[in-house]
């Protein structure tokens, strides 16, 4: 058979008139005479065809009880039927019709009617064919389109995260392995069912952790003096330092003044606004307590003290992964929230996974896949086994 021509399969009963139908077809189309439902599925697990004429008024199984089932197959619902049939009355066209046939031929057929009839049909079936395949295409060039933007904005945000790191005199990576132990407390949120309502739509959302890269944007603003003094900060120097804080979130409104991502900046100066915050009500700036602080600022605030607890910096040496987290617990109800500390402590291991990782790992997928099973502490104790 020509591979270029449509495929039609014929399903009646009655041998006449697969014998008329296909002298009919096969000038311009490939034809299938088949007698029955069953041997239709029979044919149809080998080859699928452009269009199938099918007789109502068959044994055993009729015309409806078969479209029924091409329906609800998944390789064969997109088929078109119609529906060949002596019938004449309005009730048998609606009933083919609700079923899923695309038309309705009654017997005994006109030839030059029935070839009219099908090119129409498949002719449509082409022209849905390619409306479809320029639409998935539309699609995936979006994707694409959108998939660069986003990954260039990303690499933007990454390297004004990094220029502030470096003036920070941070042991690099800070940024990052922030936004790792955010993702970790995160996701066992979700998997308690805690927080929530107050997540929202966000605890979905990439762009959520991208933005908490800028939660110390506003330290561009702080001399280096300060920065990177050796020792410990003066009263007027720590309160020079305080306003990292306000002037983060300054930075991130005249950002916002020239572009319509008004959702992920929102999230951004959350973070750089309120990640100093206490539950108690004695941080800064604002000196708010309890759950009036975002809960980005609150998730913030343990993921921050940690890195900054087990990270060397100018002034101290690193702490241990133990000595960090008996710090956060001595924290609790004071500096931080009670269910989120409680929350830490359940993944604190998953913490201490992503520094060693830090260290060590590349860029290779199974380091990907490591790290995503270090994320998520809902894994299962043999899969952390199998690491």
């Amino acid at each position: 058979m020509d591979n270029s021509r449509k495929k039609i399969m014929l399903v009646d009963d009655n041998v006449t008139n697969l014998v008329i139908g296909k002298n009919v077809l096969s000038d311009k189309y490939d034809v299938f005479t088949i007698p029955s439902g069953e041997k239709l599925f029979k044919l149809l697990e080998k080859t699928t065809p452009d269009l199938i004429l099918l007789d109502i008024e068959m044994p055993e199984m009729n015309g409806y009880d078969v479209i029924r089932r091409l329906k609800e197959g998944e390789g064969t619902k997109h088929i078109p039927v119609i529906f060949l049939t002596a019938k004449n009355d309005t009730g048998s066209e609606l009933e083919g019709l609700s079923l899923g046939a695309i038309d309705y031929i009654s017997k005994p057929f006109s030839p030059p009617l029935l070839l009219k009839r099908i090119d129409l049909h498949l002719l449509v079936e082409d022209q849905k064919r390619e409306l479809k395949d320029y639409n998935d295409n539309l699609q995936e060039m979006v994707k694409e389109k959108t998939k660069t933007v986003v990954t260039l904005q990303n690499a933007v945000l990454q390297t004004v995260a990094e220029l502030v790191e470096c003036r920070d005199d941070i042991t690099g990576g800070h940024i990052e392995r922030t936004q790792h132990y955010l993702r970790i407390l995160v996701n066992a949120l979700i998997d308690k069912g805690i927080y929530l309502e107050e997540m929202g739509e966000w605890k979905d959302n990439d762009f959520f952790f991208q933005s908490a890269q800028l939660h110390d944007v506003g330290k561009i603003a702080i001399k280096d003096s300060i920065l990177m003094k050796p020792g410990k900060l003066s009263e007027n120097e720590f309160e020079e330092m305080k306003e990292h804080t306000t002037f983060g979130g300054k930075v991130i409104d005249k950002i916002g003044k020239s572009t319509e991502e008004k959702a992920f900046l929102a999230h951004a100066k959350v973070f750089a606004e309120t990640h100093h915050e206490r539950w108690d009500g004695t941080g800064y700036p604002l000196g708010m307590s309890g759950k009036e602080i975002p809960l980005e600022g609150r998730l913030m605030a343990i993921a921050d003290v940690y890195d900054a607890l087990i990270s060397e910096r100018p002034y101290k040496e690193a702490l241990t992964h133990g000595e960090a987290v008996e710090i956060i617990v001595a924290g609790k109800g004071t500096h931080f929230d009670p269910v989120l500390t409680d929350l830490f402590l359940s993944v604190a291991d998953s913490f201490d996974e992503v520094t060693k990782f830090a260290q060590t790992a590349g860029h290779s997928p199974a380091d990907t896949m490591k790290l995503e099973r270090i994320l998520n502490p809902g894994r299962t104790a043999g899969e952390k086994k199998a690491e």
